[in-house]
C-alpha cells in the first residue's frame, strides 16, 4: 500500500446511483446519499495521492429504470468511475430487501478485483448494508475499513416507535433488528467512522454498544460551487443563463404556476422524498392552519417523483396520499403546489434561486435530519432557511448562521420562523448574505477530501512491511491474516480428504507438510471433509497439522478460510436455496431402518444418519424424498454413513465455487481422495488425485480423463499426485 497511490472503494448499495442526473426523489432510497457518493467519488479522484477511486453499487436493469443502471461500468473522470455489481436479480428493490443478497454482492465484487488483479487500500462504506459489504471485503483483502451511517438504525427505531408504530411492524418493513445488530457489528471493526455532525456521534452513535470509544472524524460533506451560485449572481451577470438554464427557469416558473392562483408573491420551498420521517404533513398542517402566512407567501413542495400514487411502495404512497387530502383539507387550491417530477441536477439549483428571488425561504421540516444538504445547497444560493432543531442543521446554523432552527413537531413555531423570515427583510439579507459566505468557508468538497486524506494518513502505522501481512487487532480479536489476497497470489491450490487420505501414514504426513510450507508461494492447500468443524480441529489437533488455507467441512457444507476460521457467508447463503431440513427429517422418520446420527454429526445444512445398505434402502431413501418433492444431495459412504445436503451442497461444488469465486483455473487445482463422499469432487473439472488404498466405489472413475490413480497409499499417494500434474518439481 501506498500512501501516495491511493486507491478507494466507495460502496453505497441501495438507490439508482448514476454519475449524470440521478433521478433523486425516485424513492425513498434514492435522495441525498446517492448525490454524496457520486461527488465524494470525483472529488477524491482529484487530489493528487488518490491514484484511483471506484464507486460501487448494484447493478439493475428492468421496468420502471433507465438502461444506465444496467452498465457495469460508468466514467465519472479519469481516475474515477461507478461499478456496478449484480446481486439479488435484476430488478429494483428497496434497500430493505437487499439484506439476503449482500453475500452475492461480496463475492461478485471480489471476483471483479481478482479480474482486474488490483484490490482497493481503503474500503469505506456507506449506510449499513454498504458498510457490512465494505467491513467483509476489508477484512478480505486486509485493507482499511472506514464507515458512513449516514443514519442510524436506532434512532429511526425510537422515532418511528415513538410515532405509534409497532415495534414488531417496524422490524417487518424496515427490517430493523438486522440492520441494528449489523450497525453494531460495523462499528467493532471500523478503522475509522466518518460523521457529517458532532450530534451524530453525541445521540445516535452514542446509543451503541460498540460507538462509545471509537475513532470518530466528524468531516462535513461538500457541494458543487460551481453549480450553487448566489442567486443575484444572476441578476448581475446576465451570461450565466444559458439557453437550457432558460428553458429550466421557464419551464419551473409555468409549472408552479399551474398550482398557484398569485404566483406573484414569495414562495416556501421544500424538497425531500416522500417519506414519514420528513414530515411534510406537520410542514402543510403548520402552513393551513396559519392564514397570515398564507397571504404573505405560496408553498411549494417537491415530494420526488411519481407518475401513478398508487403502483408506488406503501411508505411512499401512504406520504403522497396524506399530502392531498390536506391539502383538499385545508383548501390550499391556489397556494400549494406539489410538482409531480423534477430533474435535480438541471433543476433544483435553479429552484433554490428562483425562491430567493421571490424573497422566500427554504424549509427542511424533517423530525430528524442527520445532516442536511439541501440546507446548505440553499443556502449556498443566497436562500435563507428554516430546519429542524435536532442533527446537522444545528451544526450548519452553528457555522453558517443562514435561518432559524425550530422544533419541527411545534406548528407554530414553523409558521413564526417563516413569517419572521418573510416579513423582516433585514433578517432575510443578513441570513441570505451569510449563508452564501458560510458555506463557501465550511462546506467545500475540497476542504473535505483534505480532511478525509488527513485521517486515512493516520490510519498508516507499520502496518506493512516487506508484504509481510502483520495481525491487527481491534477490541482483542485477531482479524487475522487475508485470505483473498493470499488466494489471488498463488497458482495452484491442493484440496484434500482427511480420513484415510492425507492421514494414515504418518511419515508422509509429515512430508508432505513440509513440502507444503517450501511451496507456499504458489501451492495454498485445503482439506475437504465429512467432518464438522470441531471434529476437524480436533483431528488437526491430534495430528499435528499446520493450518490449512481452507477447510471445507460437514461434506461440503461449510468453508472456512485461515487461522481465523473466517466462515464465507456467501457459500452459506448460496446453500439454502430450496433446504427444507425440518421437512426432510420429517419425511425420513418414516424410514425405521434409518438411524439418526448423534447431534455433533448434525448441522444446519446436513442430516446425517447411519444406514447399512441391503434390501435396496438407499432407493428407498430416494423415493421418499422425491414423493415429497424435496430437492436435497444423498451421499453415502463407507458403507455406513448417509449425509442429506442442499441440492448446490457437496465436497465437488465447494470447490467449484472457490474456483469461480478466486477466479482458479480447474487445471489449477488438484483434488485428492480415497471414498464414495469425494465422489463429486474427484468427478469436477478439476485435476483428480485417487489414493491407492480408495474404496472399491471409486472404481468407476477409472477411465475418466483428468484422474490419476497413484501407486502409493495416504499421503504419499497425494504427494505423487502433486509431482504428476506439475504442482511441484524434483
Amino acid at each position: 500500500m501506498n500512501r501516495n497511490n491511493l486507491y478507494i472503494s466507495l460502496f453505497s448499495i441501495h438507490g439508482l446511483v448514476r454519475g449524470v442526473s440521478p433521478q433523486l426523489g425516485f424513492d425513498a432510497d434514492t435522495g441525498g446519499q446517492v448525490k454524496y457518493v457520486i461527488e465524494l467519488a470525483k472529488a477524491l479522484a482529484e487530489q493528487p495521492e488518490v491514484a484511483q477511486v471506484d464507486l460501487f453499487t448494484r447493478r439493475i436493469e428492468g421496468v420502471g429504470v433507465e438502461e444506465d443502471y444496467a452498465k457495469e461500468i460508468e466514467l465519472l473522470s479519469e481516475k474515477a468511475k461507478i461499478v456496478r455489481i449484480r446481486c439479488g436479480g435484476k430488478k429494483y428493490l428497496r434497500k430493505e430487501l437487499l439484506w439476503p443478497h449482500l453475500e452475492e454482492f461480496i463475492d461478485n465484487t471480489i471476483r471483479f478485483f481478482y479480474e482486474q488483479k488490483k484490490a482497493p487500500d481503503i474500503f469505506h462504506g456507506h449506510y449499513a448494508d454498504a458498510g457490512y459489504v465494505a467491513m467483509e471485503l476489508a477484512n478480505a483483502f486486509d485493507g482499511y475499513f472506514i464507515s458512513t451511517g449516514h443514519s442510524m438504525g436506532r434512532s429511526k427505531l425510537a422515532k418511528l416507535i415513538s410515532d405509534g408504530l409497532s415495534e414488531t411492524r417496524v422490524n417487518s418493513h424496515y427490517k430493523i433488528r438486522k440492520r441494528i445488530a449489523v450497525e453494531e457489528k460495523v462499528m467493532q471493526w471500523a478503522d475509522l467512522i466518518v460523521t457529517s455532525t458532532q450530534q451524530e456521534i453525541d445521540e445516535q452513535y452514542s446509543l451503541y454498544n460498540n460507538g462509545k470509544a471509537q475513532n470518530f472524524a466528524v468531516i462535513p460533506p461538500g457541494i458543487d460551487l460551481e453549480i450553487f451560485y448566489p442567486y443575484y449572481d444572476v441578476q448581475l451577470d446576465s451570461e450565466l443563463l444559458s439557453e437550457e438554464v432558460k428553458q429550466t427557469r421557464v419551464g419551473l416558473l409555468n409549472e408552479l404556476n399551474r398550482f398557484w392562483g398569485k404566483p406573484e408573491k414569495p414562495f416556501i420551498l421544500a424538497l425531500c422524498r416522500p417519506d414519514q420521517r420528513k414530515n411534510i404533513s406537520g410542514l402543510i398542517e403548520a402552513y393551513g392552519n396559519n392564514k397570515e402566512l398564507q397571504a404573505l407567501a405560496n408553498l411549494a413542495i417537491f415530494a420526488g417523483i411519481r407518475n401513478d400514487i398508487t403502483t408506488m411502495e406503501e411508505n411512499e404512497r401512504i406520504v403522497l396520499t396524506e399530502m392531498l387530502l390536506l391539502m383538499d383539507s385545508y383548501d390550499l387550491y391556489g397556494k400549494l403546489a406539489i410538482p409531480k417530477k423534477h430533474n435535480f441536477s438541471r433543476e433544483v439549483p435553479e429552484l433554490y434561486r428562483l425562491c430567493a428571488e421571490s424573497r422566500g425561504v427554504f424549509i427542511n421540516p424533517a423530525l430528524v435530519e442527520p445532516f442536511g444538504l439541501t440546507l446548505i445547497e440553499s443556502s449556498a444560493c443566497g436562500l435563507p432557511i428554516v430546519a429542524t432543531d435536532d442533527g446537522g442543521p444545528v451544526d450548519i446554523i452553528k457555522n453558517c448562521s443562514s435561518g432559524i432552527l425550530v422544533d419541527v413537531s411545534n406548528q407554530s413555531e414553523i409558521a413564526e420562523a417563516l413569517l419572521s423570515l418573510l416579513i423582516d427583510r433585514g433578517k432575510w439579507e443578513y441570513c441570505s448574505n451569510q449563508g452564501i459566505t458560510g458555506v463557501r468557508k465550511h462546506y467545500s468538497w475540497s476542504a473535505h477530501c483534505r480532511e478525509y486524506l488527513d485521517e486515512v494518513v493516520k490510519l498508516f502505522p507499520q502496518r506493512y512491511e516487506e508484504d509481510v501481512v502483520l495481525s491487527k487487532l481491534s477490541d482483542g480479536v485477531n482479524k487475522g491474516p487475508s485470505y483473498a489476497k493470499r488466494l489471488g497470489n498463488i497458482r495452484h491450490l491442493l484440496i484434500t480428504d482427511i480420513d484415510n487420505t492425507l492421514v494414515g501414514d504418518d511419515s508422509s504426513m509429515q512430508q508432505i507438510f513440509q513440502l507444503l510450507q517450501s511451496n507456499r508461494k504458489e501451492l495454498a492447500w485445503g482439506v475437504a471433509t465429512g467432518r464438522s468443524l470441531e471434529l476437524t480441529l480436533e483431528a488437526m489437533t491430534e495430528y499435528d497439522f499446520p493450518t490449512p488455507d481452507i477447510l471445507i467441512c460437514s461434506v461440503g457444507t461449510e468453508i472456512y478460510y485461515g487461522p481465523d476460521l473466517r466462515l464465507d457467508k456467501g457459500w452459506f447463503t448460496h446453500l439454502s436455496y430450496q433446504w427444507k431440513p425440518e421437512e426432510i427429517k420429517r419425511a425420513l422418520g418414516e424410514l425405521g431402518f434409518l438411524v439418526f446420527q448423534e447431534a455433533e454429526g448434525q448441522r444446519s445444512h446436513k442430516i446425517s444418519y447411519y444406514l447399512e445398505e441391503k434390501n435396496n434402502r438407499l432407493e428407498q431413501v430416494r423415493e421418499k424424498l422425491s414423493e415429497r418433492k424435496l430437492r436435497c444431495q444423498i451421499i453415502y459412504s463407507h458403507g455406513q454413513f448417509l449425509d442429506i445436503l442442499p441440492v448446490r451442497a457437496s465436497k465437488g461444488k465447494a470447490v467449484e465455487y472457490l474456483q469461480s469465486k478466486f477466479k482458479i483455473s480447474p487445471r489449477h487445482i488438484m483434488v485428492a481422495g480415497d471414498s464414495g463422499n469425494d465422489e463429486d469432487m474427484l468427478g469436477g473439472n478439476s485435476r483428480a488425485l485417487i489414493v491407492a488404498n480408495y474404496s472399491e466405489e471409486l472404481e468407476k472413475l477409472r477411465d475418466r480423463a483428468g484422474t490419476y490413480f497413484s501407486e502409493h497409499e495416504y499421503a504419499a499417494g497425494i504427494i505423487e499426485g502433486l509431482y504428476h500434474y506439475g504442482f511441484i518439481h524434483h
